[in-house]
This record gives structure tokens, sequence and C-alpha cells, in this order.
């Protein structure tokens, strides 16, 4: 005799609303939330490794890190225009608190997205450094600060570096619940190979 399967009370909170209308993000919004996920995943990793390398490797790190940070800004301005742009909203298939959850997650790592790359500028110039995309400088609106304001943007921009690694590593679980646990179409939808 077999143990017939029974939802939880979490389980049937969590369950996919049957009028799931199909729809899928399209390619544009895939390549640029992958593209962010990436972007976060190697800046994180270059900053909390880039003191077990020689100085000359720390600095090469530090410029690519820089760099790096510009192009994540722009992702991020092209992911909220596309999504602003008419055609390109996506209905939630979740229901419920579910539904509140998910889009309280999005908006949070949008604003902890923005806080990351303002204040990583905002700490390039406060060192007096203009902020460098591969070579090309942006100069700030500011001189060098004092060292005590330095230090304050610094904690701040790796504060929020932890709290961006952390939730959307919650979301990714998240995510991988809803994939492999409700079996519904969360995740297919931003998997490209998979539509």
């Amino acid at each position: 005799m077999h143990a017939r399967h029974e939802d939880t009370a979490f389980d049937t909170a969590t369950r996919i609303a049957a009028g799931d209308d199909g729809t899928n993000y399209d390619n544009v919004a895939i390549t640029l939330h992958w593209a962010t996920a990436l972007l976060v995943f190697v800046q994180f990793v270059s900053a909390i490794t880039w003191d077990y390398f020689s100085k000359p490797t720390q600095e090469t790190m530090q410029s690519l890190h820089v760099s790096l940070g510009v192009l994540l800004a722009a992702v991020i301005l092209a992911r909220v225009a596309w999504r602003l742009l008419p055609g390109h909203q996506v209905s939630s298939i979740e229901i419920g608190w579910v539904k509140l959850a998910s889009k309280g997650v999005h908006y949070l790592l949008y604003l902890l997205l923005a806080a990351q790359v303002v204040s990583g500028f905002v700490f390039r110039w406060a060192q007096g450094h203009p902020v460098a995309f591969f070579g090309l400088g942006i100069p700030g609106p500011f001189g060098a600060l004092a060292r005590p304001q330095r230090h304050l943007i610094h904690d701040v921009h790796e504060y929020v570096g932890w709290a961006i690694v952390i939730i959307a590593f919650a979301h990714a679980l998240a995510a991988l619940y809803h994939h492999y646990v409700l079996r519904d179409r969360v995740l297919r939808r931003m998997l490209p190979a998979a539509r």
C-alpha cells in the first residue's frame, strides 16, 4: 500500500492559480535577469577574495570590479526601462500571500541593487578617483572626502552587498522549491532553454 502524498498547509498556500495564461518572459527580459545575477555573483566573489592576492592582482581585480559595477548599473537601468515599456509586463502566476511576497522580494532587490550601485559610485568619488569603465573615467561631482566618511560609505556598500546575496540566495531557493516541489512554471518562465 502506497502512502498518498498530502499537501502541507504551506504547499496548499503556495499553489499556483489554475488560470496560468501560459505567458513567458521574453528573451530580452531573460537575458537581463541572468546578466544581473551573473554580475552580482562575480562582483561579490571578487570583493570577498581580492585580499588573498598580491597587490598588483588586487588592483586589477578592483579596477575590474569598478568597471563591472558600471555595467551592472546599465543592466539595471535597462531592466527597469524594459519592464516599463508597454507590452513587456508579464502577469504573475502566483496567488495570495506568495504573490505579495514575490513582488516584495523583487522590489527589495531592485532597491538594494540601486543602493549598491549608488554607494559604489559615491565611494569611488569619495576616494578622489573617477569611476572608471574599462579606462574611461566618469568624474565625480565632489572631491575626496575625509576618512570617516569614506569608511561609512564603504561599510554601507559592503552591508548592502551581503544583503543582496542573502536575499538573492533565498529567491533562488524559492524558485527551486516551485520547480521541484510545486512543479509549476515559475522557474521555467525564466529559462529560455526550457521554454
